[in-house]
């Protein structure tokens, strides 16, 4: 598991209102991913709309799943390496 991956596993479970789930929350809202990636609400659902970032209906509600997050981070960081 990368950094990344970690911190947000870390911080997904220390962000969790119920404690008597077992693991870090797989699951975030998409005002919990805008706040991860220190980025706007609207910044976040643009960023879902052009498909930059996954994310799933839940009834009827949008998610986006932690790990494909912590995946877009890691790409970014990737991509800022390179240059």
């Amino acid at each position: 598991m990368s950094n990344t991956e970690r911190r947000f596993a870390q911080a997904a479970q220390e962000t969790q209102p119920d404690e008597r789930s077992a693991g870090p929350r797989e699951m975030l809202t998409v005002e919990e991913a805008a706040d991860w990636l220190a980025v706007s609400r609207t910044t976040m659902f643009a960023l879902i709309k052009d498909e930059v970032v996954p994310s799933v209906l839940v009834g009827r509600y949008r998610r986006v799943p932690a790990d494909e997050l912590a995946a877009y981070v890691e790409g970014l960081i990737a991509r800022a390496e390179e240059c």
